[in-house]
């Protein structure tokens, strides 16, 4: 399979502009988060454009920072001056020389990175990456296939214990508590179109056993017009995340109003 991408680089005045892809809050609202270095999630179905997403908001990181991206296929091109790239191989035909996702983020952790970003999350290396999240890898950004973000957390329990790790639910939930902050929701409509469905933070609590999670703003679909092009809008829920207080310490500028409701 040859996976081909456009040899334009989008930016987020395209997502804004021409793809429809998310509104004017919702992008300052990302932008706060990578600059005030929030671990963030992009999750959504295949040909979702997880990957383009994360390209765009990797834009946000400042340029004096050290980026180490880690992929099983050559697929992210951030516009930064000081980026290393690392890539997974295969064993060769005797089965020798394979190197993991995990094998590389062991090692990035030797690397003095201010940014950790996987391409994508699909095996134990979920726990290592969790686990330098809570360890002071603030600010890092990668993939995962889901199709809510509650079912992120669930997948990447799954991907814990499938790994071969006996833990108990409960601790990799509470990990996943403390480590992420946002979850980024795109989907794939009927019509082609792309969008960003929910921008999810965790609270940090555990509510019942499991993660509290909160809409910040939404996707609300409201039909398909005679072209079959998807009808909605975007909007806050009036939540204020937990994060803007931070934001507001670290001098970031962003207006609390993009929260209310409209």
């Amino acid at each position: 399979t040859i996976r081909k991408f456009a040899q334009e680089r989008y930016t987020v005045d395209d997502l804004l502009n021409k793809f429809h892809s998310l509104s004017q809050p919702m992008a300052d609202f990302l932008n706060a988060c990578v600059i005030g270095r929030k671990n963030v999630i992009v999750s959504g179905g295949t040909g979702a454009g997880k990957t383009t997403l994360l390209n765009i908001v990797s834009q946000f990181i400042p340029d004096n920072e050290r980026i180490i991206t880690i992929e099983d296929a050559a697929e992210l091109r951030l516009v930064k001056s000081h980026w290393a790239r690392l890539e997974s191989k295969p064993p060769n035909i005797e089965g020798r020389g394979r190197v993991t996702i995990r094998d590389l983020f062991i090692n990035t952790l030797r690397m003095r990175p201010d940014r950790i970003i996987i391409g994508e999350c699909r095996g134990p290396e979920v726990l290592d990456m969790l686990q330098a999240m809570n360890t002071g890898h603030d600010g890092s950004l990668t993939t995962l296939h889901a199709n809510s973000p509650r079912e992120v957390l669930s997948r990447m329990s799954s991907m814990v214990l499938l790994s071969g790790i006996e833990l108990p639910i409960r601790a990799i939930y509470e990990m996943a508590a403390s480590a992420i902050n946002i979850i980024v929701q795109i989907s794939r409509f009927s019509d082609g179109s792309r969008k960003i469905t929910a921008i999810t933070e965790l609270t940090g609590k555990m509510v019942e056993g499991l993660p509290e999670l909160k809409d910040v703003f939404v996707f609300k679909q409201k039909g398909i017009n005679a072209d079959g092009v998807v009808l909605g809008e975007y909007s806050a829920t009036g939540y204020v995340p937990k994060c803007f207080e931070d934001f507001q310490t670290k001098g970031i500028p962003l207006s609390k109003a993009i929260f209310n409701t409209p």
